[in-house]
């Protein structure tokens, strides 16, 4: 790791590199329409906590704690606890406004509705309870698409299962449900992503590039519904994703450390001074977060740089803000957000039409068996291209505008 001089080696990255970017944004990998943001559009989220991130801000519209039965309402909720991170994480997938990785529906609303319970577990009845709190609620801020990023317990073929039920009443109160497989490669779908309305997403690797050539399958979960409608429906990126570290963990304040071992001009030239003087300053300054002694960080050894290097690689470093993701957590956060697209061009659209566009749109990809994908890789551009109202000639629009001003 160091040579006989003691000098630091070059530290790596370990995601796969195939052009300028570090980490591909999702609505470039997605080929998903910039343009389209999501614009008048509600966004509800189930997952297990959030937290407010500088990406969402001035447009989480509700925040529900559904911790208990005694669910609490409100916009605060500014401690980063260990459930916070993966709704954050989904929430901004989908819909954040950053200027490194935008989500694909930048310009949503957003409804929280944080559902692990007391014993920091997410069981049924927790996802119930919130699924609940939404059917109660949804109309107060027209949420017209859900995100759940959370499973069941066990494998259901019960149609009255009570959350195969409450996706049914939330799909007929006009709620697209967007549920993620799981990520366990063999025919076992659990509660709520084995409801027959759902919009049940898998995943696939496309190895952070936009080649096809590139892209690998993903290990995530199908099967069958009660009444023997094949699930996934569709499949999204489900590797390389980046996210945002949450803030005043310690992850994140070592991440800040390793960020500096890996970005910048200097990182490529790891003979240089410049580099060398940054690698000390990390470690005599950063030694505390990066779980050295000082004595470690004031003659680092090859013990020392093997350390720092796992610790790149466990935290997922992409820059000092943010790190890869995996999962199919994060595939259907996507695919919730081009829902919202939808919404945005044709708010007419019912769930069931909705679902209909988006599996038949979907690309199918041959490297992957059919029960695992569905429809294939989910293509927003067509999709959107499937709902775009047509241009009218000029006479038809001109004798528009007079039968309205008569």
């Amino acid at each position: 790791m160091s040579d006989s001089t003691g000098r630091a080696p070059q530290f790596q990255t370990n995601y796969p590199r195939h052009s300028g970017y570090t980490v591909l944004p999702t609505a470039l990998r997605c080929d998903a329409p910039e343009a389209i943001q999501g614009r008048g559009v509600t966004m509800a989220f189930v997952d297990s906590g959030f937290y407010p991130h500088p990406d969402l801000a001035g447009r989480v519209l509700c925040h529900a704690d559904a911790t208990s039965n005694r669910i609490v309402e409100g916009r605060r909720f500014f401690n980063p606890e260990w459930f916070s991170w993966h709704g954050q994480m989904t929430s901004v997938i989908a819909a954040g406004a950053g200027a490194t990785f935008p989500g694909i529906a930048p310009a949503a609303k957003l409804v929280l509705i944080k559902v692990s319970n007391q014993r920091r577990q997410i069981k049924e009845r927790d996802i119930l309870r919130g699924f609940e709190w939404l059917l109660a609620n949804h109309q107060r801020f027209n949420v017209r698409v859900v995100n759940v990023s959370v499973g069941g317990d066990f494998e259901s073929f019960d149609e009255h299962h009570p959350l195969h039920r409450a996706v049914q009443q939330l799909t007929a109160e006009g709620i697209t449900v967007c549920i993620a497989a799981g990520n366990h490669p063999q025919p076992h779908l659990v509660p709520p992503a084995s409801a027959v309305e759902a919009i049940t997403v898998g995943g696939y690797n496309d190895n952070n590039s936009r080649d096809p050539a590139q892209w690998q399958p993903y290990g995530s979960s199908y099967g069958r519904t009660f009444d023997g409608s094949p699930k996934p429906e569709v499949i999204a990126p489900a590797r390389w994703i980046a996210a945002p570290l949450l803030p005043g963990t310690i992850e994140a304040r070592r991440v800040a450390w390793l960020a500096q071992l890996i970005d910048g001009e200097t990182a490529n030239d790891p003979d240089s001074a410049a580099y060398q003087e940054t690698v000390r300053r990390v470690l005599r300054e950063g030694y505390a977060d990066l779980g050295l002694t000082e004595a470690q960080a004031a003659h680092p050894d090859r013990d020392v740089y093997r350390k720092l290097q796992f610790w790149i690689n466990h935290d997922k470093v992409i820059d000092a803000d943010h790190q890869h993701v995996d999962g199919t957590s994060v595939a259907v956060a996507m695919v919730s957000a081009i829902v919202a697209q939808l919404i945005e061009v044709q708010p007419a659209l019912t769930p069931a039409q909705i679902k209909t566009i988006l599996v038949e749109t979907a690309r199918p990809f041959e490297a992957m068996p059919h029960q695992q994908q569905g429809g294939g890789i989910i293509n927003p551009a067509a999709a959107l291209a499937a709902v775009m109202p047509s241009p009218q000639p000029a006479a038809a629009r001109s004798e528009k505008s007079i039968q309205i001003l008569s």
